[in-house]
């Protein structure tokens, strides 16, 4: 069954409340960075920097391959920080030679922007979308989660049209639960076999999505689908007249303070949602901090309110997993042993992880480019460590 507003059923008005309350009770010792952010030593923080110095020796070894970039705030304050240098050229010896920004093997733009301070965010640059649509909703831009989702797409045609199509909502994009046939798990994103990969290498990603066959009813299952973040940012913009770029600078990054970031476009010029947002680990970080903080920033609501409960309402759980959930383009990890506590987590390809937890006031980023032997950070063990700092 579909469901309709924001947290109108018992579970989701309980966590918003929730929220609302560990949101308050955080605010009281928390600070928000200007410029940037204040330092604290762990123990000030009730951090056992020793596990997280066994955690950096063992990033330092490299027994987890390539990694970036730890980064660990609690109460608004950086507790611990360390970066790993990697020698990019060196790894990228021997793989495809050509150029470009979905090229994964350039090292002009993988991981990290021109070679300078900003990293790919990759799939984490899905919840910061996500953020976007909250922000056009709250604002009127957009009428709500439950609209649906062809009338801004009047000026495409599909080959070969399903009525499935025409049921899909900005929710069911928002959940991944579209319907829409894909498959981005089966094969590699450096495999043009990968949906996702086919998509970035089309000339229109947004015609590519839409001439997918629907396999599923809209609504009823979670299919991983980077395609369905593609179409959010064509609504962003039909709804606001501003790309993402451009509405973030102006209702999400510049409020915050990011004020360095970059955001790739399609070839049509549409920004790239889906994984095409750079930004530094410590910017990265103030999502995490607004979000663990109920969309406030320094007594200033950014998102709307109950957007934040809405976003981490698990609505789908996702298959094969140990117990988790999706909300809106946001993964929640259960911890703690208890099915409905989760740490709101942002993932992207190659290692790229944002972990916030409300509950603590902690925030947790870390960066990587694990693209070939290795597997990414795992995310369940990186919260297992940040959780066991905890004193």
């Amino acid at each position: 069954m579909r469901r309709t507003g924001w947290s109108f059923d018992r579970f989701a008005f309980g966590l918003a409340l929730l929220v609302a309350m560990i949101g308050s009770d955080a605010d009281a010792g928390s600070e928000y960075p200007a410029d940037r952010w204040k330092t604290a030593t762990p123990g000030a923080e009730q951090i056992d920097v020793g596990v997280l110095a066994a955690l950096d020796q063992e990033f330092a070894s490299g027994v987890h391959g390539y990694i970036d970039g730890m980064l660990v705030i609690r109460g608004g304050r950086i507790v611990y920080q360390k970066t790993y240098a990697q020698d990019y050229d060196a790894a990228f010896v021997g793989r495809d030679q050509t150029r470009g920004p979905y090229n994964y093997y350039d090292p002009d733009w993988h991981p990290y922007y021109e070679r300078g301070p900003l990293h790919t965010m990759q799939s984490v640059s899905k919840s910061v979308t996500s953020a976007l649509i909250g922000i056009a909703i709250g604002r009127g831009e957009i009428p709500g989660v439950d609209v649906k989702v062809m009338p801004y797409f009047d000026g495409y045609q599909q080959a070969n049209p399903d009525p499935r199509w025409s049921e899909i909502t900005l929710r069911d994009l928002l959940t991944m639960t579209s319907g829409i046939e894909w498959d981005e798990e089966s094969f590699d994103y450096t495999d043009p076999r990968n949906t996702c990969a086919a998509m970035e290498g089309s000339a229109d990603w947004i015609a590519y999505v839409l001439n997918r066959p629907m396999a599923a009813t809209p609504g009823e299952k979670f299919v991983y689908n980077s395609g369905v973040t593609m179409l959010l940012s064509h609504i962003l913009f039909r709804a606001t007249g501003k790309h993402a770029d451009a509405y973030a600078k102006e209702h999400l990054f510049g409020p915050l303070g990011i004020e360095r970031f970059y955001w790739k476009r399609t070839p049509t010029g549409l920004i790239d949602a889906e994984g095409g947002l750079y930004l530094a680990p410590e910017d990265l970080a103030r999502i995490g901090l607004l979000y663990a903080h109920d969309g406030i920033w320094n007594r200033k609501r950014i998102l709307p309110e109950g957007w934040v409960a809405a976003s981490m309402t698990p609505a789908v759980a996702v298959p094969e997993t140990e117990g988790w959930q999706y909300g809106f383009q946001w993964w929640l990890l259960p911890y703690a042993g208890k099915p409905t506590r989760y740490a709101y987590t942002g993932l992207g390809y190659g290692g790229q992880l944002l972990i916030a937890l409300p509950e603590y006031d902690l925030i947790a980023v870390f960066t990587g480019w694990n693209i070939y032997e290795k597997p990414a950070l795992d995310a369940r063990y990186a919260l297992q460590h940040v959780l066991q700092a905890l004193r």
